[in-house]
């Protein structure tokens, strides 16, 4: 690893940017300037800022993570790093137990290559999803929530298991919710809820809303439902700024209503994302993308072609987030909510050396990927 010293950057102190120098070395951020050999980086113009974190992706280059395959892993993990996402923590599909316990195991085994993203979790999507909701989720496999099933796939992943989605009308999920809730971060997903419903997962210790707006009902001044559930719980909502899913203005909203610091941007990439237009999959079921919109056959919205960087930008640029929440959205807080707080998504001394450098444009001019430059 070599010894970084990053200099004229404006750097993100986790409120505000600020100018000041970075220090690097053994692949953490530290106070004063290393000792010794120095690799001198000039960003003079640049906004540094903390490595971006995935919490709910699919896939990129032709890769699925439900592929299951150390293959797909690498490749799709070396694209997130080359994009700037350094920590990712891929979303599976609603299949049988089987299929993911072999994609479990096949992320319990995998060693992050030196120039990919760190492989920092799993979040389990489906199949504890309402069969009404399905999306772009396989209705086959849906099934209700089952603690001992997911305590077989929790160690067949050795733990990597860190969010866990459920729908809580359906029978079991508030048991569900009062078995795991202390073990692992529960969202709610893919629902028909209503704002009782919600509250009462909440409070059993539901914590998380996957891609909000997305597969729920929508928030109506006498039907809240869980959007005004989540928003009374303090919950952490995750949101899709690929500029299909989400009209600009329920961004805005939602970053008013739940605020910066619980805010998490999300790809929800599939295989497509860095590919051209074409034919691919999620799920087992065939999926067509057209520019950054991909659909099922029959027009539903089958996740994203857009990569968090991508989404980043979309959210400053033309949505009107400012600048400052959108790296809380897409870094600290997802972070934070993978239990990685001080680890990744702050550029304080002592945390893994995972830096983003952006120009004026927000286009990506370095990725130090923890202590290297990509």
């Amino acid at each position: 690893m070599s010894a970084l010293k990053i200099t004229g950057a404006r750097v993100f102190d986790g409120d505000a940017f600020v100018a000041r120098d970075l220090f690097v070395d053994d692949g953490r951020i530290v106070e004063e300037a290393p000792e010794g050999d120095v690799c001198v980086i000039d960003a003079a113009g640049c906004y540094a800022i903390p490595g971006l974190v995935d919490v709910h992706s699919h896939g990129a280059v032709g890769y699925d993570f439900c592929d299951g395959t150390h293959e797909a892993i690498d490749a799709i993990c070396r694209y997130q790093a080359s994009r700037g996402v350094t920590a990712y923590c891929p979303a599976t599909m609603t299949y049988p137990e089987e299929k993911l316990a072999g994609i479990a195991r096949c992320a319990a085994e995998h060693v992050d290559a030196p120039d990919a993203a760190a492989l920092v979790g799993i979040n389990m999507e489906g199949p504890y999803i309402s069969p009404s909701k399905v999306g772009a989720q396989n209705p086959a496999y849906v099934q209700a929530p089952d603690a001992a099933m997911f305590e077989r796939l929790q160690d067949a992943a050795g733990g990597l298991f860190k969010i866990v989605d459920i729908a809580p009308e359906v029978p079991a999920a508030l048991d569900f919710v009062k078995a795991q809730g202390d073990k692992v971060r529960i969202s709610i997903a893919h629902t028909c809820a209503t704002y009782d419903e919600a509250k009462a997962a909440f409070d059993a210790g539901a914590k998380h809303v996957t891609h909000l707006f997305n597969a729920m009902p929508p928030l109506a001044h006498r039907e809240p439902g869980v959007i005004g559930a989540a928003a009374d719980a303090g919950a952490t909502p995750e949101i899709i700024t690929d500029g299909v899913h989400i009209h600009p203005a329920a961004v805005r909203a939602a970053f008013k209503l739940f605020g910066d610091d619980k805010m998490i941007l999300i790809s929800d990439s599939m295989m497509a994302t860095g590919l051209d237009d074409g034919e691919y999959s999620l799920g087992g079921q065939a999926v067509t993308v057209r520019g950054n919109r991909a659909t099922l056959h029959d027009g539903t919205l089958a996740g994203s072609a857009t990569d968090l960087m991508g989404c980043f930008r979309v959210a400053v640029r033309d949505m009107e987030i400012p600048l400052v929440s959108a790296v809380k959205a897409a870094s600290c807080n997802p972070a934070r909510a993978l239990g990685l707080e001080g680890e990744r998504g702050t550029l304080a001394a002592g945390a893994i050396a995972d830096i983003v450098l952006l120009n004026e444009g927000l286009d990506i001019e370095h990725v130090v990927l923890r202590g290297n430059v990509l």
